[in-house]
């Protein structure tokens, strides 16, 4: 096993935003859906371990959705 195997990478991808009071996310069952303040064509963001690292655009692949990286976020130096 390489040192490269032992790197651990959280990835997030952010469609889009909601705000709801706690009591309402309580209530809520499997399959519940909530709304965003985002369209399916709006661009996402990509964090890598809580970073933003890149823009993205989502894209499905056959029966899968993907994300395709549009540009790279540079960090403030």
């Amino acid at each position: 096993m390489s040192a490269v195997d032992k790197v651990k990478l959280e990835i997030s991808v952010v469609l889009g935003r909601t705000r709801m009071p706690i009591k309402h996310l309580l209530k809520m069952g499997r399959g519940a859906v909530i709304d965003l303040d985002a369209r399916h064509d709006d661009p996402v963001w990509i964090y890598a371990n809580n970073e933003l690292i890149a823009r993205g655009e989502i894209v499905l692949l056959g029966e899968r959705i993907g994300v395709t990286i549009v540009e790279r976020v540079r960090r403030a130096a």
